[in-house]
């Protein structure tokens, strides 16, 4: 297993700590299970191209009241703090605090009305589009382990999917998971500021060519034996897997260093430090999100800060919505800059919303029948407000959306049918989507 040791703990409010890691693949003795998905993309025989994702899960449920969907005529109680100011698009406004997102909102779709969040502090249905009822054996699979198994990386030597979000000790907050796609459809977990630490069960980096020469004769026997040509094969897909491992192309990417200074300034530095009980925020996933997929990675999954407010909520805000503006604006606009912005799909949200009601502790509390998101670039139709919540901010009025609408947009935009299936293990073919999801269509 690759490893890169990552940041200090943090913890939500029911008090489970977690622990910030990198983690790259599994390259076994006796097989790989990188080579057998270069196989089994080579098979499928998908066409390539440049589209992607980019997913911002914001962990603890950021409040939907004080960031996208403010209240100014509810009662003082409800409404909070913070003032709307204007965008540049007419008609829509937003927190003050968010002021980089309101000069560049002609290039964002707003939704003010997810509707059928669960009570669970978790990642599961921001990565799966699904509840955690009724799985099929294996569970279901996260949407990068999916798009990775219909669509292979851009680029040979760049894995599929990348998760930048923090792999905690304990569940259930990184709930989800490749499911009955098993391992080998996993992300790769770049974590951590020490590329120089990577190793491989303990073997650095650079001494992965005497492994790939045990590997060799190893199997030399087997080569010798072979006459069908099908061992040459095989090498090359293990040549392939080494590549992901020890390309430049990757760890180009994952080095942001090698950015223009200027660029690096734009996304900010953020606060490398937990705050509270909180995890650290860092800017840089923002930046290294943007390297990934323009180096060939399908999906990007970024987990960005600590919005488990039950006290103190504006206090925290006033702290971390500054750096969700900075780091999410700077991301956008860098896209439509470099040409991007009609093939990366990018979302922001959390696993649920935020009580109308302000508690005793100046905070909000969980509320999952109603939360906002964020969507940019795919070539979708920007500059738009979907779905409206009621007076209070408590419960969908207007075009209630769930997570399936959204997954089945983001496939849409990959280029992916969402009549395609994927065996499940029991052999039962699994669709992509709950059914009844469909893309969203004021987007499309």
């Amino acid at each position: 297993m690759l490893s890169i040791p990552g940041t200090a703990s943090a913890r939500f409010c029911d008090g489970v700590s977690r622990r910030n890691f990198l983690r790259i693949g599994a390259l076994g003795m006796g097989g790989l299970a990188l080579p057998q998905l270069l196989r089994a993309e080579a098979v499928s025989g998908i066409r390539q191209s440049h589209k992607a994702v980019i997913m911002i899960y914001l962990p603890g449920g950021p409040p939907h009241q004080d960031t996208f969907d403010l209240k100014v005529d509810a009662p003082r109680e409800i409404r909070g703090e913070f003032m709307p100011i204007p965008t540049n698009v007419a008609g829509i406004q937003i927190c003050e605090l968010l002021p980089r997102l309101a000069r560049i909102t002609d290039k964002l779709a707003i939704v003010r009305s997810i509707s059928d969040a669960v009570d669970d502090h978790s990642d599961f249905m921001c990565m799966t589009g699904r509840r955690k009822n009724g799985q099929p054996q294996g569970g279901w699979p996260s949407f990068g382990s999916c798009a990775s198994a219909l669509l292979p990386s851009g680029e040979p030597s760049m894995p599929s999917f990348v998760g930048l979000e923090p792999q905690m000790q304990h569940r259930p907050y990184n709930a989800a998971t490749p499911g009955f796609l098993g391992p080998s459809r996993g992300p790769f977990h770049p974590e951590g500021h020490g590329l120089g630490d990577m190793t491989l069960n303990n073997i650095a980096v650079d001494r992965l060519s005497d492994r790939r020469a045990l590997l060799a004769s190893i199997d030399k026997f087997r080569r010798d034996a072979d006459k069908g040509g099908l061992m040459a094969a095989y090498d090359d897909f293990d040549r392939m897997a080494f590549d992901v491992l020890t390309s430049s192309k990757l760890l180009d990417a994952l080095d942001f260093t090698r950015e223009d200074p200027r660029v690096i300034e734009r996304y900010g530095k953020g606060d490398p430090k937990s705050h509270g009980d909180g995890a650290p925020m860092l800017m840089e996933h923002f930046l290294v999100a943007r390297r990934l997929v323009e180096a060939g990675a399908r999906v990007v999954t970024v987990a960005f800060g600590f919005w488990d407010y039950h006290g103190n909520n504006f206090k925290s805000a006033r702290k971390d919505l500054p750096m969700l503006d900075q780091g999410v604006s700077a991301l956008i606009e860098d896209l439509h800059e470099r040409g991007l912005d009609k093939d990366v799909s990018v979302v922001v949200w959390g696993e649920f919303g935020r009580t109308p009601v302000i508690n005793k502790d100046a905070g909000r509390d969980h509320w999952p029948r109603v939360s906002a998101a964020l969507l940019a670039g795919g070539g979708l139709r920007t500059g738009q407000v979907i779905g409206a919540t009621d007076r209070l901010g408590g419960e969908p009025v207007e075009r209630p959306v769930t997570f399936g609408d959204v997954f089945a947009t983001l496939y849409q935009r990959l280029g992916i049918d969402l009549n395609s299936t994927i065996p499940d293990l029991s052999g039962r073919p699994q669709y992509l989507v709950e059914p009844g999801s469909q893309p969203l269509k004021e987007l499309i």
